[in-house]
């Protein structure tokens, strides 16, 4: 019987996916601005090829695609009554990536933008909306349910109650925009505290704030919350401002990020600073490749180390790369 997540983690660091929105955007599947995970039903192929990829890299966890699968965000393109087809299709592709290995699969429930906590009877509606979204992915099956990308504390708590509901390990993870507090006014600290209280297994911070903008925040909740909490982060691979640490403000948002994609590196040393600071469920968000994942999986021991130079057969002559060519001329240079 496989190792479910709470085992997985007691015994030591577990390695998320990376993003997928916005990575099937540059490849012609996604919709830039609305950014609705139709491709599940529309070219299922292209989801599951990058599930696939992400799992050879390294990921344990395949997250459904069903970030922005709730109603009132896929009405906004026309699409309100796929919401159970989209939630199933998403399910069940990663399901079979996952069968190909010993991945877990995490169903997604997201920020809806219908959440308005002036407005109670918009927390019916969400529940609403979560439970819809939940019985869809719960008749495919999944390990535990990730709740992601909550930018009010009132929002992720409907969301896990929706969880626990279904009897499913919960893992909750807020998104900080602008300001090191939430939307309703909450700070890390505060929000891992009563995740916690209200039964998460997992809290943390994931999306919008790239790795050195996220690692203030994960320290705050590391200190708020009890050992026996897990802590999740998964920030995105995109260089931010300093003055604003949300990248979906950058002038290039949604179709001129390129330029400020993170070298694979930059994820590589975060995996190993969350580690030694306690993290135990790692992954990345938007903008992360499986380039990301697979650097972050040698990071961490998941994966032997690259050297290509190593397996490279050679015949001790002339370079015949511009890698093996470079390669030795800094050898050169370091022993003069």
């Amino acid at each position: 019987m496989r190792k479910g997540i709470r085992e997985r983690l007691s015994e030591g660091v577990v390695l998320g996916d990376g993003g997928y929105l916005l990575e099937l955007e540059k490849r012609g599947f996604v919709r830039a601005g609305p950014f609705t995970p139709e491709v599940s039903i529309i070219n299922p192929w292209a989801l599951e090829e990058l599930h696939r990829e992400f799992m050879l890299a390294g990921a344990e966890v395949l997250q459904t695609l069903t970030f922005y699968a709730s109603e009132e965000k896929l009405a906004t393109v026309g699409l309100a009554d796929k919401v159970d087809e989209i939630n199933r299709a998403a399910t069940e592709i990663a399901r079979k990536v996952a069968a190909e290995g010993d991945a877990l699969v995490a169903g997604t429930l997201s920020i809806t933008w219908a959440y308005d906590p002036a407005v109670p009877d918009s927390a019916v509606r969400v529940r609403e909306m979560f439970d819809r979204q939940l019985a869809q992915q719960l008749a495919v099956g999944v390990d535990f349910v990730i709740g992601e990308t909550f930018t009010t504390l009132g929002e992720a708590l409907i969301a896990l109650e929706s969880i626990k509901a279904a009897g499913l390990p919960a893992m909750i993870t807020m998104a900080f925009e602008h300001k090191d507090t939430t939307h309703d006014g909450y700070t890390a600290a505060e929000c891992g505290k009563s995740l916690e209280a209200n039964g998460a297994d997992i809290v943390g911070i994931n999306c919008l704030r790239n790795p050195e903008t996220m690692m203030p925040l994960l320290h705050e909740m590391i200190s708020a919350v009890s050992s026996s909490t897990y802590i999740a982060a998964q920030p995105v691979a995109y260089e931010t401002h300093n003055h604003d640490h949300n990248f979906t403000s950058l002038p290039g948002f949604p179709f001129g990020l390129d330029p400020y994609q993170l070298p694979r590196t930059r994820l590589a040393d975060f995996a190993v600073r969350a580690h030694d600071m306690g993290v135990r469920y790692i992954g990345s968000c938007c903008g992360s490749v499986a380039a990301h994942v697979r650097e972050m999986a040698r990071a961490l021991g998941k994966l032997p180390p690259d050297d290509t130079m190593e397996v490279w057969k050679q015949d001790g002559g002339r370079p015949k790369s511009a890698y093996e060519y470079h390669r030795k001329r800094r050898m050169e240079q370091e022993t003069i």
